[in-house]
C-alpha cells in the first residue's frame, strides 16, 4: 500500500509542470518527464509485489 501512495503522489506531483510544459515551458517539460520515468518505475515496483504476493498464494495451495 505504501508504494501506491507514491505512485499517486507521484502522478499529483506532476500537474504542475505538465500544465507548464503544455504552455511551452522547457524546463518544465523536462522536469514532467522525469517524473513520468518515476511514475513507470513506480508503477513496475507495484506489479512486481502484486506478482510476488499472488505467487505466495500459489506456492500455499
Amino acid at each position: 500500500m505504501e508504494a501506491y501512495e507514491r505512485l499517486k503522489q507521484l502522478v499529483m506531483s506532476a500537474e504542475e509542470d505538465i500544465r507548464k510544459a503544455e504552455g511551452g515551458n522547457k524546463a518544465a517539460g523536462t522536469r514532467a518527464r522525469q517524473i513520468m520515468q518515476d511514475v513507470k518505475n513506480a508503477a513496475q515496483d507495484i506489479r512486481q509485489a502484486i506478482l510476488a504476493a499472488r505467487g505466495e498464494g500459489e506456492a500455499k495451495a
